[in-house]
């Protein structure tokens, strides 16, 4: 059954609610247990020397990971097994798909950085002044290396390798809210059920918002208004990988597109000068700086058939619209 097939079908309340609560539940308290632990700015070190904090444990694996338990409680709770599970990669016919979430998020993260920087142009520092200084306090002196080349690296990274390595925590997430979620509520409408699990993903980030994720705490009207932004952010990123999800039905174009958001999403950091409001940019989780996320989102759901309900006319609807002609004839 295809996801959107399921739209005549009624909303299942009780799977949703028990994925929203496992959802919720395990990652809420795992923010819980970050902040007595000294949040995640003073996150008790697991390794000393290494960076390794109990922060950076247990965001990529206990709080990224509980949209999947709610998946798996949902399905064990009530008897749903496996069915609709959307893990199959479907790769024959699913390749653009599969391209357009792999470097989409790279264009249009690097477009509201560009917007960004052009209207604040005082922020924009083609001299790396920033993160080279911040090189040389990590080196303790000479970098022994030109800031660019690095840039270079994590740009090249960004596009390439970083996708797949991040898509393996992403898959924590995406296997909740798009392979799960989304598909359940897509009897509320395709765009209203996208923009709805939007919205509940970006809310399900606020516990961390406030310990400082993402924005800081240097914003006006923190954390409240870091609450807003970032809901803002999922619902424009989450129409993107709502429509690579739907297109494909399944969950891996959804995962790669995530793990390339989180592989851009800071590389406009490097070129800024000061201390430029979060909250507007230049990293798409600013108003400013997600320029082109937003009108990705707007174009996508007025434009594509996925959100419009009407067919696209590519050779597999053709061939399906002969068959069925030559059908109805006999």
């Amino acid at each position: 059954m295809s996801l959107q097939q399921s739209d005549s079908h009624s909303i299942e309340t009780r799977r949703v609610a028990i994925f929203l609560v496992v959802a919720y539940g395990v990652a809420w308290a795992t923010a819980a247990a970050l902040f007595l632990t000294g949040g995640l700015t003073d996150s008790p070190e697991l390794l000393p020397g290494l960076g390794i904090t109990l922060a950076t444990v247990l965001l990529p694996t206990a709080y990224m990971f509980a949209p999947a338990l709610g998946n798996v409680a949902a399905r064990l709770l009530t008897g749903e097994g496996r069915k609709d599970l959307q893990i199959r990669p479907h790769l024959r016919g699913s390749l653009r798909v599969y391209a357009v979430a792999w470097f989409a998020p790279v264009l249009l993260t690097l477009v509201g950085a560009g917007v960004y920087f052009a209207v604040f142009s005082a922020s924009f520092d083609p001299e790396l002044t920033t993160y080279t200084e911040a090189l040389r306090q990590a080196a303790g002196g000479d970098i022994g290396i030109d800031p660019w080349t690095l840039v270079a690296i994590q740009l090249v990274a960004a596009v390439t390798i970083a996708p797949l390595i991040n898509m393996l925590f992403a898959f924590g997430e995406e296997f909740g809210w798009r392979a799960y979620l989304l598909p359940k509520l897509l009897p509320l409408g395709t765009r209203q059920a996208t923009l709805v699990v939007g919205l509940v993903w970006g809310a399900w980030h606020w516990p961390l918002i406030a310990m400082g994720y993402n924005y800081g705490f240097e914003y006006p009207g923190a954390p409240w208004t870091g609450f807003l932004a970032m809901c803002w952010f999922t619902l424009t990123t989450g129409v993107f990988l709502a429509w690579v999800t739907l297109r494909s039905e399944s969950v891996w174009p959804a995962a790669i597109g995530h793990g390339a958001i989180n592989a851009v999403a800071g590389l406009s950091v490097l070129f800024v000068a000061g201390q430029p409001n979060p909250l507007v940019g230049p990293t798409p989780l600013g108003l400013v700086g997600g320029l082109g996320w937003t009108v990705a989102a707007a174009w996508l759901l007025w434009r594509s058939e996925v959100f419009t309900g009407t067919p696209p006319m590519d050779d597999a609807s053709s061939s399906d619209t002969a068959d069925a002609t030559t059908a109805e004839a006999r």
